[in-house]
């Protein structure tokens, strides 16, 4: 039996470790569904893993994009594929690892086509966008979808626009598109997400942001600052300190909005683990105790008596 074991969870609630140890644990390699981990020019500011940890075990999809590249779920869908019969090939289990929860329903459900977006609607987001900005673009996604504004990041214009455009051409909400027919898989999933106390999760993304300051995410920014209108790069940790290398703000208030969005980010993310209802709760802090609760629902798939 094939099992593919997803650890999916906020960011700053210890993914990353929990996936190490178990792929150490059944002698198997990881695959990222980070959609930001896989640009090859991000590292700090989106906590790739260490240097270290990525040679403990083999790790896929983490730096293989540049921003220059146009990439999607539909495309991590078709790569993801491939590496993942790969691995099956000689392993009995894979660890995917990540927060993007598009990519993850994309490579073990299957990603359903969008419809042809008609210009007239696409000149009227566009538009509306311009003259009225970000703010405008997510109270439009939470009033027509309000399924998707729970599951995107709705610091990230680009996926908004894309959204916003499927809905006014379409007539429908665009998380009505990805309810097509689940893919029939050769391999059996499970889904565990992490889900830390709020408190302290949030306190760990403020130390983490810190910490990524220490060790030099605005001389990354920096050197990123030519591309900073490419779409991968419109996301949080870079987009404001772009603003400051712009002069709109001070370096402390450029922080200070990392956090926070970095917090209302990681909120999103529990509440779309919590309302998918496939994926299993991992509320201890302890990695041990979570290594162990994988064990178990391991022996039971195998056993015939998973629930």
């Amino acid at each position: 039996m094939k099992v593919l074991i997803c650890i999916g969870g906020p960011t700053g609630s210890g993914k990353t470790s929990l996936a190490i140890s178990l792929a150490k644990m059944l002698d198997t390699g990881i695959i990222s569904f980070d959609s930001r981990q896989i640009y090859r020019e991000l590292n700090i500011g989106v906590a790739r893993p260490t240097s270290e940890q990525l040679n403990s075990v083999e790790h896929f999809m983490i730096g293989t994009v540049s921003i220059q590249q146009h990439y999607n779920a539909g495309d991590f869908e078709r790569e993801g594929t491939v590496i993942l019969k790969q691995l099956f090939k000689d392993k009995e289990y894979v660890v995917a690892v990540g927060g993007t929860g598009l990519y993850i329903k994309a490579l073990t459900e299957g990603f359903d086509e969008m419809p042809e977006i008609k210009q007239e609607s696409s000149d009227w987001v566009e538009e509306n966008y311009r003259q009225n900005g970000l703010p405008w673009l997510q109270k439009f996604i939470r009033e027509t979808d309000e399924d998707y504004a729970l599951e995107a990041d709705m610091n990230n214009p680009v996926r908004l626009l894309r959204a916003a455009k499927v809905i006014k051409s379409s007539g429908r909400k665009f998380s009505d598109f990805r309810k097509g027919a689940i893919r029939a898989n050769d391999f059996k999933v499970l889904y565990f997400a992490l889900c830390p106390d709020r408190q302290i999760l949030y306190e760990r993304i403020n130390r983490r942001v810190d910490e990524m300051m220490n060790d030099g995410l605005l001389t990354e920014v920096s050197s990123l600052f030519p591309f900073r209108n490419f779409k991968a790069l419109q996301t949080v940790g870079y987009a404001e300190l772009f603003k400051m290398l712009d002069g709109e703000i001070a370096l402390d208030q450029a922080v200070d909005l990392i956090k926070q969005n970095t917090r209302r980010y990681a909120k999103r993310q529990v509440t779309w683990f919590k309302n998918q209802g496939s994926w299993l709760q991992l509320y201890s802090m302890e990695e041990k105790e979570n290594l162990e609760l994988i064990k178990q629902h391991l022996y039971d798939l195998e056993n015939g008596s998973d629930h």
